[in-house]
């Protein structure tokens, strides 16, 4: 079982070798990912000309557990809209947290508007 959702901006983050790319590499191989924010990760390396192919092998070296975005994903990620409209997050975004909120487990993103955001869900930051 996973012990935390990780946000695509960690995934980037680490294939970009930015900061923080240390603390997400103990993370893989014990996190689970919305299959959104999968997406999200494959569309970036496909605007970057890496094929699909590249992509899948690249990913697969994580170990992620990828969590299917089914009816009741869907409903708790649109639940969410009203407390993070102000916040400007995306529908990606949101996938991520309420699948933190649904398997009770912390999030690690690298994006620093969540540590601000009122919800039940623990946010810790990459950097």
């Amino acid at each position: 079982m996973a012990s935390i959702v990780l946000d695509s901006s960690v995934i980037l983050a680490h294939m970009g070798g930015e900061p923080g790319s240390e603390r997400a590499a103990g993370y893989f191989g014990d996190a689970l990912i919305s299959a959104v924010n999968l997406s999200e990760v494959v569309a970036k390396l496909a605007e970057r000309g890496v094929s699909l192919g590249l992509a899948r092998a690249a990913l697969s070296r994580y170990g992620l557990q990828v969590a299917a975005f089914d009816e009741e994903a869907a409903e708790r990620t649109g639940a969410l809209r009203p407390k993070t409209k102000a916040f400007g997050l995306s529908l990606g975004d949101r996938a991520c947290l309420a699948l933190a909120e649904r398997s009770a487990l912390p999030v690690l993103t690298a994006d620093r508007a969540w540590k601000d955001l009122n919800l039940s869900i623990e946010v810790q930051l990459l950097r």
